[in-house]
């Protein structure tokens, strides 16, 4: 599917304040797909939401894989490939589902979760994001965020409304303007870009980036070519600064997938007796 090997490590953690996770993720290398989940919602919804995205999106995918002609959820864009809003089709059906859940069953009454997904397919990886659950690329020594948060503290910020620095210390800095189930349609923000060798993606809920700042990520991003003590390292820090909320963390690490001996010694020797056929 894709000529980079992908490795990768997963944590989610309750923290040290909450009764119960309302987070959830999927983590496959073999497909290139990667979640997370942060539900909300009252009585143990949340967890039901984010439960179901988690079910719902992948099994989307699986099925359009079997089936080509599967009709697409929602309008196509055609800035993008196939993946990319097959992706987004997989997202908008979670929607669909999460919200009737939500209307049959009073005590799920709007709940909803975010969803970050990320999926490699060829040498493109394919974004689709609803809420404040962040996907970032670590690329030399650059931290780069790749998703933007749809809360009602970064449109403040957008519209020049609050300083970037102050937005951290707001009170409703959580109030989230857009998330999975809430609606009966929901607008789900797309992105693709190449990958490289070298490169790591992180997908986290906020409950990393409540309490550890973006240099920390950087530098436990780069302490370690093992991603699952990565994601470790960053649930601890998150909990040494406080563990107020769920917190998980996917680390993807890409790297260029090298042939052992026996191929590039068969490779050579092919090459070295192939003569032309008349």
């Amino acid at each position: 599917m894709h000529s980079l090997h992908v490795t990768h490590g997963a944590t989610s953690d309750v923290g040290l304040t909450r009764s119960h996770n309302e987070d959830r993720f999927h983590a496959d290398p073999s497909t290139g797909l990667f979640i997370v989940c942060d539900g909300m919602g009252g009585h143990r919804a949340g967890e039901v939401a984010s439960s179901r995205a988690i079910e719902i999106i992948p099994h989307h995918l699986t099925e359009a894989d079997a089936d080509p002609s599967l009709p697409m959820i929602g309008a196509v864009r055609q800035e993008f490939s196939s993946a990319t809003n097959r992706l987004a089709s997989a997202v908008r059906l979670a929607n669909h589902r999460v919200h009737q859940d939500a209307v049959r069953h009073a005590e799920y009454a709007g709940m909803g979760t975010t969803v970050v997904a990320a999926w490699l397919v060829g040498p493109i990886l394919s974004i689709a994001h609803v809420g404040d659950s962040r996907l970032y690329l670590i690329r030399g020594d650059m931290l780069q965020l790749l998703t933007a948060d749809h809360s009602l503290v970064q449109e403040q910020v957008q519209s020049g409304l609050l300083a970037a620095d102050d937005a951290t210390h707001v009170p409703h800095k959580h109030v989230l303007t857009r998330a999975v189930g809430v609606h009966p349609l929901v607008e789900v923000e797309l992105g693709e870009l190449p990958v490289l060798n070298g490169d790591t993606l992180l997908l986290c809920s906020d409950g990393l980036t409540t309490g550890v700042s973006s240099d920390a990520i950087l530098r436990v991003g780069q302490e370690s070519s093992d991603p699952q003590p990565i994601a470790d390292r960053l649930i601890a820090l998150s909990n040494a600064a406080g563990g107020t909320d769920n917190t998980t963390v996917i680390v993807v690490k890409l790297t260029q997938h090298k042939p052992g001996m026996w191929t590039r010694m068969c490779t050579q020797w092919f090459a070295g007796s192939t003569t032309e056929l008349s």
